[in-house]
């Protein structure tokens, strides 16, 4: 699993819109032009967000 980054403005802006999700608690994994894919900081668990969706 690749180390996550800290979101953009404008991710930050999808994980918001993105129900159930609290912005602290997320990075970045990758970026796709489909999807979002974020890994949790404490627990490590992946979820991914589709983009226009």
């Amino acid at each position: 699993m690749k180390q996550g980054k800290r979101p953009t403005k404008k991710q930050k802006i999808m994980i918001a819109a993105a129900k159930g999700l609290v912005l602290e608690n997320w990075l970045v994994e990758r970026e796709t032009p489909s999807e979002l894919v974020l890994i949790h900081r404490k627990s490590g668990k992946a979820k991914t967000i589709r983009k226009g969706a």
